[in-house]
């Protein structure tokens, strides 16, 4: 009788001379080699992918195209070298805020060569030049860095240009609207944010109109003012101008940086817009990835798009300079500092888009797409490869496809599961148990770094201006720390599989040990799928558009594992993972998101320049503490493939050496000041105020109380600033000033030599008239600002349930339900320089409140406020100007919405009034 085969599970015992580690021994016809790998293959690999990382970084943001003169650009094309003049001409202006002389040289700038163009466009292309001064209006956005906040504005100047064919007048009612603000903050002259769109739109505008005779939409293009006091601009052209009415789609141009590419990081709702841009763009630029981020509220910022979208229910898109963010709203957003190249980008990009939509029969939302009932708004989920292809697809293909990969994996792992029985089932728990370490080390180190950083450092943050050295300082301890992490969890694995192969008597002890590291470390790789597994589960549960890098990161290298390691064999031996696993497996991963995941570290690391909205408000540690989560998250995410590998290799311990010596060179450069935090061109943002307080506070004087506050969004206390300067600055936590948008909980005062520069005259008043009626009690209050055009104004929602506002043009906020923001009601007022400065309010207040009485006792000291009222002036003062003048060149002022000018007045109205 002829014998059975033995199983395939069967092992022969071991020859009576075991061979050594390095020989090849055969058990059951499989050849097992030593579970030793090269130590400088691995090297080598973390070498490979930390360059193929940053030259996907490089080729994605960093390459620019050739700028252009008008001579190769020709009569059609778009020229960066005529733009550049154009942004020059407005730089040399300096800031121009809302209200500024400045303001109205740039206005007037821009329409002078609107109307250059108009003279030189196409014969049969219809130019209207419209100077429009819009009236008194308010805003209120539902969301959004604005949201809760009464927006009102009045006397803005805006230029507005519309190109239709002369012979086709119908055109003219379906218009693609093109975007941008002129008006700068008071502290940077706006070479980025935003002269540089605004060269681009006349660039833009020249060219187009030598393209215009063929079009069958018209083309809009709107340089507003307002923009940087709470997109009222925008909103005061949506709201009174009567081209608004025929606007399909917008486009709008904005800077959170200067230069480099201006990208797409909002589109939609309508995908057309974004479908049309990826099919014609030369160098096209976005990512899903940065919408996402910032609508989540990561990124305290909002722009004119939010209007065009929210008020007017318009699709489109949102492009975006941000290219040295830390420079935002800086004395450092400067000609200078703009990136050769950029201007090119953004124009050649425009150009091919808008040619393409204004010839289009089918914009979205024109009368003839309403006719045809197409009215599907699906999202589209859309990312750029290396800034030269864009890959687009629509969220509902995306969900089939997620859900496609999401079941596809839940079969191969239950299929692998019942083969390879509880065993199998206990090493995938162990396996995610070292990925869960893995993140819990990882964190934990680099956070610990973030929270000793300022007790050691001079600056809490000393790595804003140069972002490099984050790698040494927080790179270096999350790789150490996801690295012992996931050691930690291989060697729990080790310690299960010795049991579980320990029952194999015909496995010599020798061939049990390789058996187990080789085994021990495809579990690790697998636990890389898992982990990507759960975030694609949770970004299609979401329906999160970023999501895509889930499904980019779990399916290549399970694709490659599962073609060139696995096998349906459950009985057969481990071996050591191929290099070309990892190498075919991550290499369509970097090559999408490795330049992303850099791209965000990097403007991370710079919106900590503002992080702080109540100065002092926040922990020091925090900024470094977020910039130490997310690259530790990035960390985990990209290197559990590759950390898998090292455990069988020579290299833990020259690795671990050398990124301690890496942390510790980094340190090193940080504590003795060899690279400073801030530079001239990377500046620390601070506040320069000369405050005119007069509410009594500040020991019940009646005459008002005049002192300079310096103070900083950016961490850290102002020690080293105070110390150069020597102007009789005390700083601490106990000079608290409320300036009604924002408080400074930290900071530094003087009252020395303030008297001059200022009057009694600018000090607004409050006046208070008590009315009551039958079922509710109301106070009419009248409010003179004095000559100031910009203020803000704080009503207590917990006294007063609602409140009207008017000026001379009639009531602009009636009454109705209002959302307040920590027990406030927020206006928000700023105009040209004839805007009104005397205004009513009517206040409502709350029924059964306990001091909304006819009888409250106006005697009554307690400091219980009813309103809280700042004014601002672009003025400096003697003592302004002379610190201004001291005050260290690593330092520049900072200028927001929200922000008081150099000059402000404070007064208040109690609740006892």
């Amino acid at each position: 009788m002829r014998k059975r085969p033995q199983a395939a599970s069967a092992v022969p015992p071991p020859s009576a001379t075991e061979p050594t580690h390095e020989e090849i021994k055969t058990v059951n016809n499989f050849h097992l080699r030593s579970a030793q790998r090269s130590g400088f293959v691995w090297t080598v690999l973390l070498a490979l992918f930390m360059y193929r990382s940053w030259g996907v970084y490089y080729y994605q943001y960093d390459s620019m195209p050739p700028p252009l003169s008008s001579e190769q650009a020709g009569k059609r094309g778009f020229s960066e070298i005529a733009a550049m003049e154009h942004v020059k001409a407005l730089t040399q202006l300096g800031p121009h805020p809302v209200g500024s002389d400045a303001l109205d040289r740039a206005v007037q700038y821009v329409l002078a060569e609107a109307e250059n163009i108009k003279k030189t466009a196409h014969w049969e292309v219809d130019v209207e030049v419209d100077f429009f001064n819009a009236k008194s209006g308010a805003n209120r956005l539902v969301s959004g860095v604005f949201k809760g906040r009464t927006l009102i504005y009045s006397d803005l100047k805006h230029v507005v240009v519309r190109f239709t064919p002369k012979y086709a007048s119908e055109a003219a009612e379906n218009a693609i609207l093109v975007s941008s603000h002129i008006d700068t903050v008071f502290a940077a002259e706006g070479a980025g944010d935003c002269s540089s769109c605004v060269a681009v739109m006349l660039e833009l505008a020249r060219a187009t109109s030598q393209w215009a005779h063929g079009f069958k939409n018209a083309l809009i293009f709107l340089f507003n003012t307002g923009e940087e006091e709470g997109l009222n601009g925008a909103h005061s052209f949506i709201t009174q101008h009567p081209w608004s009415t025929t606007i399909r789609m917008a486009i709008d141009l904005e800077a959170m940086g200067i230069g480099g590419k201006s990208s797409i990081f909002q589109a939609g709702p309508d995908p057309w817009a974004i479908e049309t841009f990826a099919s014609v763009a030369k160098y096209p630029s976005g990512q899903i990835i940065a919408q996402d981020f910032f609508s989540s509220g990561a990124i305290t910022s909002s722009t004119d798009f939010q209007i065009y979208k929210e008020i007017a229910g318009l699709s489109g898109l949102d492009f975006a300079y941000t290219d040295r963010s830390a420079v935002y709203h800086t004395k450092n957003d400067k000609l200078d500092l703009l990136k050769s190249g950029s201007l090119q980008h953004l124009g050649e990009n425009m150009l091919a888009f808008l040619l393409q939509s204004a010839s289009s029969s089918h914009l979205p939302g024109s009368n003839a797409v309403e006719e045809e009932g197409k009215t599907d708004h699906e999202s589209a989920v859309f990312f750029d490869i290396l800034g030269t292809y864009m890959i687009l697809y629509r969220q509902r293909f995306g969900n089939l496809l997620h859900k496609s990969v999401i079941m596809q994996s839940l079969l191969i792992w239950a299929a692998s599961l019942v083969m390879g029985g509880y065993p199998a089932a206990v090493s995938l728990a162990l396996s995610c148990l070292s990925a869960i370490l893995m993140w819990v080390f990882s964190i934990s180190f680099s956070v610990l770094i973030a929270f000793i950083l300022p007790q050691i450092s001079s600056s809490p943050v000393p790595y804003v201006a140069s972002p490099w050295l984050v790698v040494g300082l927080f790179a270096a301890p999350a790789f150490l720390g996801a690295l012992t992490g996931q050691h930690l969890g291989y060697i729990i694995l080790k310690t299960y599989l010795a049991k579980v192969y320990s029952k194999r008597k015909q496995l010599s002890p020798d061939i049990q040990a390789e058996l187990i590291k080789l085994e021990a470390e495809r579990w690790l790789f697998k636990a890389g799928f898992v982990q990507w597994f759960i975030l694609l589960v949770m970004g299609n549960y979401y329906k999160i558009g970023s999501s895509y890098l889930a499904l980019v990161w779990l399916a290549p290298p399970a694709s490659a594992y599962g073609l060139l390691e696995a096998t349906l064999t459950p009985a057969r031996l481990p071996r050591p993972l191929k290099l070309a696993t990892l190498l075919m497996g991550l290499a369509i991963p970097i090559l999408i998101s490795a330049g992303n995941f850099i791209r965000l570290a990097v403007t991370v690391v710079a919106i900590l320049v503002r992080i702080d909205g109540n100065p002092g408000g926040t922990p020091e540690w925090l900024g470094s503490v977020i910039v130490a989560v997310v690259i530790s998250i990035f960390i985990c995410l990209t290197l559990v493939y590759l950390l898998s590998y090292i455990h069988l290799s020579g290299a833990k311990r020259p690795i671990v050496l050398a990124t301690c010596v890496l942390f510790s060179l980094s340190l090193i450069l940080v504590l003795s000041g060899t690279v400073p935090p801030f530079t001239e061109d990377t500046s620390r943002a601070v506040n320069v105020v000369h405050v005119v307080d007069a509410t009594g506070k500040f020991g019940a004087k009646p005459e008002p109380s005049s002192y300079i506050a310096l103070f900083s969004s950016t961490p850290g206390k102002l020690t080293k600033e105070v110390e150069q300067m020597k102007e009789g600055f005390i700083c601490g936590q106990d000079k608290v000033v409320d300036f009604v948008t924002l408080s400074m909980e930290y900071g530094c005062l003087t009252y020395d030599d303030t008297e001059g520069g200022w009057s009694q005259s600018d000090i607004p008043t409050i006046h208070a008239n008590y009315e009551s009626k039958v079922d509710e009690r109301i106070t009419q209050v009248s409010i003179d600002t004095k000559d100031s055009v910009r203020w803000s104004l704080a009503i207590n929602a917990e006294e007063i349930e609602d409140f009207t506002f008017k000026d001379d043009s009639g009531e602009l906020v009636p009454r109705d339900k209002k959302s307040s923001m920590d027990g406030w009601f927020i206006i928000q007022y700023s105009g040209g320089k004839n805007a009104p400065t005397m205004f009513d309010l009517n206040l409502f207040w709350v029924k059964n409140s306990t001091r909304s009485s006819q009888n409250v006792d106006r005697n009554s000291k307690e400091e219980h406020l009813l309103l809280k009222l700042r004014t601002d002036f672009d003025r400096l003062t003697p003592r302004v100007e002379n610190v201004l003048s001291k005050l260290p060149s690593w330092c520049s002022l900072f200028g927001k919405s929200t922000s008081p000018q150099t000059l402000s007045f404070l007064n208040s109205l109690p609740v006892n009034y």
